[in-house]
């Protein structure tokens, strides 16, 4: 079977995707299941799509290829087989799944397995520029990254000037900055496959000490280019391209999580500018930066409520450790302290309390024209973030399989090595294949982007490889036996890190129902 004699089966079951969305209400409180797993579908759908692009194109991948789109035609049948009747479907309707078992036989699992033992992971296939960029942070993460990063996991410890300063000498807080700003951006193009490659490279290197460094400068430069003016770019932007200005994202409420448009901190209208009071959480890097970009209500009787908000780019003084508080002279006062947190530790996620704290006017983004559109501003910013969340997940993926390549062929158990076994071959098979598919589907995604499309596109990456990285993880620590349980092991630190990958730049049950779910459904009434 070659790869595009998948498509038909792909096909098929997307035909029945839309329509179990057109048959459900699209009531997103009460539907919350079926729409769940529906969005899952249409993203491991897409990622045997784009895979099977890759595959074709490069004429490589073709083993993994099989395995994976057999793997999720087979299981999605299987999904659907299930309960029907919920769907709106019905068992004549499903694919025929002959022809596909071979791709899942024991021996071609274990054969996929051996191949990615004996050779590694493909290779990308870049063009000689961005190869030079992968090659560049490929060696800034093996050699100045992962040495410092169990200590700093370990200690809980603010990312080191060791990894801070030779990246802003690299220009990486640039990368969604225009050139005319002082950014590696072109001015009339995007090139969201370069930011891929970096956050990937870093990842790989450590989640929270260097990999998530540049998603916070992602979100306030799309956001400063959506709807900022031209003062407010030119203040900003060069700042943030230098790294010399430091960002944080101060969106999410203790009473609100990732339901954005009831976001309740109020900024009340005073002279030359406004006060703001209220919580936020989760907001990463805040003693750090010296800019936060804080999406605030401007109007409380606004209806719908998202059309009440405003985005503010809020500065203040740079400050380590776990806590800080910082009173204006105008009376205002905005304190933070770092949440203990099981993984993800270098940039510490600051609970944040804004009392009377005063932003002159020409930091509401937008200026007036702006006043109620910080939900749209804000989303544009999340857009960058989704797939650069994909590209986290991505690196860390990668570590945890070349961490386990390397033990399970050295560690020996009842006379041969971990590797050998049949069933280690199948989770590497698995392992592999995963991160083949994300990496494919993280790179389509870029470049929808870049030409102005992929909204839901990087809902759905997000999805997906976040889901992965946490399954990869997780095997790789059961392949490491007890000592991936040790903290001194490297995987461990991947499994914990991974699991928040699900949660931030939108909880994978909110992006699956209330972004994705809702989208399909629309789209299967249309």
């Amino acid at each position: 079977m070659k790869d595009t004699d998948f498509i038909p089966h792909i096909d098929a079951l997307e035909g029945l995707v839309r329509k179990a969305c057109a048959h459900l209400e699209g009531n997103l409180d009460e539907e919350q299941i079926e729409l769940y797993d529906l969005a899952f579908v249409q993203a491991e759908l897409l990622a045997a799509r784009t895979l099977i692009a890759e595959a074709e194109k490069t004429g490589r991948l073709t083993a993994a290829c099989d395995f994976f789109c057999a793997n999720a035609i087979v299981s999605i049948t299987q999904k659907l087989s299930v309960r029907p009747q919920t769907f709106g479907l019905t068992q004549d309707e499903m694919p025929k799944l002959e022809g596909l078992q071979d791709y899942l036989s024991p021996k071609a699992i274990a054969s996929l397995g051996q191949h990615y033992l004996d050779q590694g992971l493909a290779d990308d296939t870049l063009d000689d520029e961005k190869r030079i960029i992968r090659d560049t942070f490929k060696d800034f993460a093996d050699d100045v990254v992962k040495p410092l990063a169990e200590e700093v996991h370990r200690k809980a410890l603010l990312v080191p000037a060791e990894i801070l300063e030779p990246l802003k000498a690299m220009g990486v807080f640039g990368l969604s900055v225009p050139e005319r700003f002082g950014g590696l951006k072109p001015d009339t193009t995007e090139d969201s496959m370069g930011m891929v490659i970096v956050t990937e490279e870093l990842s790989r290197g450590s989640l929270g000490a260097a990999g998530s460094l540049i998603t916070r400068p992602e979100i306030m430069a799309r956001a400063l280019l959506e709807g900022g003016t031209d003062e407010q770019q030119a203040r900003w932007l060069p700042q943030i391209a230098s790294g010399q200005t430091l960002c944080a994202v101060s969106v999410t409420e203790p009473n609100t999580g990732s339901d954005v448009a009831s976001v309740a901190l109020k900024a009340t209208r005073t002279d030359g500018g406004w006060h703001l009071n209220g919580g936020k959480t989760w907001c990463t890097y805040a003693g750090a930066a010296g800019a936060l970009l804080v999406l605030a209500r401007t109007s409380p009787d606004a209806k719908p409520a998202h059309k009440g908000l405003s985005l503010f780019v809020v500065e203040k003084p740079s400050y380590d450790g776990h806590g800080f508080e910082y009173a204006q002279p105008e009376g205002g006062r905005m304190t933070g302290r770092a949440i203990p947190t099981l993984g993800y530790r270098g940039m510490h996620s600051f609970d944040m309390s804004y009392e009377d704290f005063f932003v002159p006017d020409d930091c509401l983004i937008g200026g007036e024209a702006g006043e109620g559109k910080g939900f749209y501003f804000t989303m544009r910013g999340f857009m960058g973030g989704r797939l650069q969340t994909a590209a986290r997940a991505c690196g860390l993926m990668r570590a945890t399989f070349e961490e386990s390549l390397s033990y399970s062929q050295d560690r020996t158990v009842f006379g041969r090595s971990v590797a050998s076994y049949p069933l280690s071959l199948a989770k590497l098979a698995r392992m592999g294949a995963l991160i083949t598919a994300c990496k494919a589907f993280t790179a389509h995604v870029a470049g929808l982007m870049d030409q102005g499309l992929g909204q839901m596109e990087a809902s759905l990456v997000k999805l997906f490889s976040c889901r992965a990285a946490e399954w990869v993880t997780r095997e790789g620590v059961q392949l490491h036996g007890g000592m991936g349980y040790a903290e001194e092991v490297a995987v461990s630190r991947y499994f914990a890190d991974a699991r928040v990958l699900s949660i931030f730049e939108g909880a994978e049950e909110t992006l699956a129902i209330r972004v994705v779910g809702k989208s399909l459904v629309d789209q299967a009434r249309n």
